[in-house]
Order: C-alpha cells, then sequence, then structure tokens
C-alpha cells in the first residue's frame, strides 16, 4: 500500500466524521474550540486505533463484525437522530445531549459507531504489516483535520440559516446511518 493510498483510505474514512461532526455543530451553532478539539480527538483517535484492533484480532473476530456493523450503526445513528428530531420540538437555545456537544458519554458512542467501519480496515494491514503503525497515523490525523473542518462548515451553517438545527441534524444522522446501512448490505 501507498503513501497516497494511505491517504486516500483516511479521506474515505473520515466521510462519516466530516457529516457527524457538520451535523452535531449545526445543532450546536457556536464555536467553542475546547468541544471542537475534543471531539476531533475522539473521533481522529478511534478512527486510527480501531484499524490497529482489527489488525490484532485477525480475521476470524472481524468477519463476524463486518457481518453487523452495518447493523450497529443503522440502530445507533437513527436512534440519536431520532432523540434529535424529538428536542428539536423542544425549547430553542438548548444543546442536545445526543449531539457530539451534548455529552463525554455521547461523544464516545459516536466515536465507536463512526468507527467499526475502521475496524475492518484493519484486515489490509496483515499482509503489510510494517506500515501498520502510519497508516493508523495517517488515518487519525485525517479523521482529526476533517472533523474540525466538520465542525466549523455546521458552524458556519447554522449561523448564516435559520433553521430547526436539532431536526436538521437528527436527519443528517438517520440519513448517515441508512447511508451506511445501504452501502454494507447492497453493495459490499
Amino acid at each position: 500500500m501507498t503513501f497516497f493510498e494511505l491517504i486516500l483510505l483516511s479521506i474515505g474514512l473520515a466521510m462519516d466524521c466530516l457529516a457527524i461532526s457538520v451535523a452535531g455543530s449545526i445543532a450546536y451553532g457556536r464555536y467553542n474550540w475546547r468541544r471542537i478539539l475534543l471531539m476531533a480527538l475522539f473521533f481522529g483517535g478511534f478512527q486510527g486505533v480501531m484499524p490497529v484492533i482489527g489488525w490484532a484480532v485477525g480475521v476470524s473476530f472481524v468477519n463476524i463484525i463486518g457481518q453487523y456493523d452495518h447493523w450497529i450503526a443503522l440502530l445507533i445513528l437513527c436512534f440519536i437522530g431520532g432523540k434529535m428530531i424529538f428536542e428539536s420540538f423542544k425549547a430553542d437555545g438548548e444543546v442536545s445531549e445526543y449531539t457530539p456537544y451534548g455529552s463525554l458519554r455521547m461523544l464516545v458512542i459516536l466515536s465507536v459507531a463512526d468507527s467499526i467501519d475502521a475496524l475492518a480496515t484493519g484486515l489490509l494491514f496483515i499482509t503489510c504489516s510494517d506500515i501498520l503503525a502510519l497508516g493508523a497515523s495517517i488515518i487519525a490525523l485525517g479523521s482529526f483535520v476533517i472533523t474540525i473542518l466538520g465542525c466549523v462548515i455546521g458552524i458556519e451553517f447554522g449561523k448564516r440559516f435559520k433553521v430547526n438545527v436539532n431536526l436538521l441534524g437528527g436527519l443528517i444522522l438517520i440519513g448517515i446511518g441508512v447511508k451506511i446501512f445501504v452501502e454494507h448490505t447492497f453493495f459490499a
């Protein structure tokens, strides 16, 4: 695997980080660099660690997870998105506990749901274990940077357009869950 291929892999894995950070930031609606960096650290960290876990555990466990990862992501993201939609009908200005900004517990849950597909990429490194550390680092850094970018995009969008941000964020999260499910069910 070349350096360029590792960068492309990193970008591909970070697209869900981008979508979730945009959705969460739209709902939050203002800059909080501590929270943005915390989200980027969690998303990047989990995205970087999961391929190492997938590599370490090996083919048998990853094949089992691979059969259910899209169901897990669908259920988690639809639950969180549904709760955000439900909360969108409550008072304005409140940050939903079901966004990445809401609580540390929710940030961990979203980080895990977002990085389950990175677990399977550990299989790519079984035949080239010598670049596992480099690959995991590039994946983590890519997700870190793209999460920050997603937060900025979401915050700026939320400032410019007056929409029910919890409703929009919830719909985006459900859409991500459905996308992951459809990709893994019909196009894998």
